[in-house]
């Protein structure tokens, strides 16, 4: 029963998504979670990694509206949308970092929903899932202004809580979230991180 109702909210929010033109079921959960975080407000600039098909770029760009900037990144392209630039790019990569600042000096808020190509072996895609994330959390820190907004997708396991207290030192407020629109089956975590403490210093590479 429980796999049944899975595949019926996935069919569900796929079918959404069809009605209400997104590119990605995926774009409800960002919808949740800013919900309930409020960590997107008109005017911002948002920086989106792993952001390919698009979905969530979508919902921000609706948030920030004409005078706001969307920047998505992914290893796969995206098609062009009005109001979003698409980066097609690694994010671990330095030559990615450096486009990224040739179109943008300060974010407000970065998203990711980067995950792992599925491996079928927990510990290894919990271990690269973790590792996505921190990735995300150093491209944030080159690009969030102070007081900005992080939000990143996670599998737990056994260096789930190492990562969770390092974005505790950097956040004021750091909440685990499970929109509904994940699947019930899924070990995926959405971790909130609100307030950045930016430290001014110089990035090198």
């Amino acid at each position: 029963m429980t796999r049944w109702y899975s595949e019926k909210k996935r069919e569900h929010y796929y079918k959404q998504a069809k009605k209400d033109g997104y590119r990605a079921r995926s774009a409800y959960k960002l919808k949740q979670i800013q919900k309930k975080f409020s960590l997107i407000n008109k005017d911002d600039f948002i920086l989106d990694l792993g952001c390919a098909p698009g979905g969530w770029s979508q919902v921000a760009n609706e948030i920030v509206g004409k005078n706001g900037k969307i920047v998505g990144v992914d290893l796969l392209a995206s098609k062009k949308m009005d109001g979003i630039t698409f980066i097609k790019g690694d994010m671990t990569k330095d030559d990615t970092i450096d486009e990224i600042q040739n179109i943008i000096d300060e974010v407000d808020v970065v998203i990711s929903d980067m995950s792992p190509d599925i491996s079928g072996n927990y510990d290894m895609d919990q271990a690269r899932s973790i590792y996505l994330c921190s990735k995300a959390l150093e491209t944030a820190e080159i690009f969030l202004k102070s007081k900005g907004h992080f939000v990143c997708k996670a599998f737990e396991g056994k260096d789930f809580n190492d990562f969770f207290n390092d974005l505790k030192s950097k956040f004021k407020i750091v909440k685990r979230f499970s929109p509904k629109a994940s699947r019930k089956s899924s070990s995926e975590i959405y971790i909130i991180a609100k307030c950045f403490q930016k430290q001014y210093k110089t990035k090198t590479h």
